[in-house]
């Protein structure tokens, strides 16, 4: 494939870095959004041909260099049979592990089937220089949902408590979740992804000391078991902080950058064998033109010093985020950087 994203990953220099945005697949959108009018969150996941359509919208609407599945964090615990809905809040666990003494699980791989069928039909119909992301969450983030067992609108106060309140139970319920995790990625490369992201987008819920002994472990496990296949892994560790000092070749290919955390000093901070992804604060998408380019200048000077760097945000789109914003940045990216 002739992808500027593998190129990069791959440690190929390129003419610009290549450019891709969490949450793309979605809320930013008009298409999307139209689509949404007519089916659910749930309901366009599962079908394989509308999954399959939302996860290459943004290529065609914005130009992205890559499309990354359309899918969510929350289907490993769906998959481990707790019960799970997709409602206009956000996700919601029918019995959140804060609840139970000694949660137990009924794993049921297959229920997982119904994504493989998305990644075939998106392989299917994709444009040829187009790579496919695939992506888990990563246990602590998947398991702050589990036990707080609410959405997006949540501080996580409850699932913080309980892991320091339970950090032998913890470590159980950590393993149990990165065996399918693993299980999970392994079948979406078989299927046909070409890069691999694991989100941690809670990584700053806990001190980077419990964090490091709790959970980076499994991290390395997926990161090892991802790349034993030759797949390249981006690992986003939101809210890590200083901790990224941490990370090297052994935890991934790739890190993603949060907003937080200005890129020249992320790369001073980080194994320079790692590549850098990131990380444009998304809420600068709903100034001004004028302003959003004063803010992406800033990216230039690290732009022509770095080639091992993949333009996104520091998270994901925002709600109600312009779309023309959306497109001004891409376009912008692609005829200056």
């Amino acid at each position: 494939m002739n992808s500027i994203l593998l190129d990069t990953l791959h440690g190929k220099e390129t003419e610009r870095p290549p450019v891709w945005y969490m949450r793309q697949a979605g809320r930013v959108l008009p298409s999307y959004l139209k689509l949404k009018e007519k089916h659910s969150f749930w309901e366009m996941m599962q079908s394989k041909e509308l999954a399959a359509k939302v996860t290459l919208l943004p290529v065609y609407d914005l130009g992205v260099d890559a499309a990354i599945l359309f899918s969510d964090i929350l289907v490993i615990p769906y998959a481990m049979g707790m019960g799970l809905d997709f409602t206009d809040k956000g996700p919601v666990f029918e019995n959140p592990l804060k609840d139970i003494i000694t949660p137990k699980f009924n794993p049921q791989p297959e229920k997982l089937n119904y994504i493989y069928d998305t990644v075939d039909e998106i392989i299917k119909i994709r444009p040829a220089d187009i790579p496919l992301i695939g992506f888990c969450g990563a246990p602590l983030t998947v398991l702050s949902f589990m036990i707080q067992g609410l959405g997006s609108r949540s501080n996580f106060q409850d699932a913080v408590i309980y892991i320091f309140k339970n950090k032998k139970q913890i470590k159980r319920i950590i393993d149990e979740v990165t065996e399918l995790s693993i299980e999970y990625a392994l079948n979406q490369i078989k299927h046909g992804i070409e890069v691999f992201q694991l989100f941690e987008t809670n990584a700053g819920l806990i001190p980077n000391e419990l964090y490091f002994e709790l959970f980076l472990p499994s991290v390395k496990k997926i990161s090892k078991a991802v790349r034993d296949t030759g797949t390249p892994f981006i690992y986003f560790p939101k809210g890590l902080g200083m901790g990224i000092k941490e990370i090297n070749k052994d935890i991934c290919d790739f890190v993603s950058i949060d907003w937080q955390t200005p890129i020249e000093k992320a790369r001073r901070l980080i194994d320079k064998e790692v590549g850098l992804q990131g990380n444009l604060d998304p809420r600068i998408l709903f100034a001004d033109k004028k302003s959003i380019e004063k803010e992406l200048n800033k990216f230039l000077q690290f732009g022509r010093k770095n080639k091992n760097w993949i333009f996104n945000l520091g998270h994901g789109f925002l709600p109600e985020t312009p779309f023309e914003n959306a497109k001004f940045i891409t376009d912008w990216v692609k005829e200056n950087l």
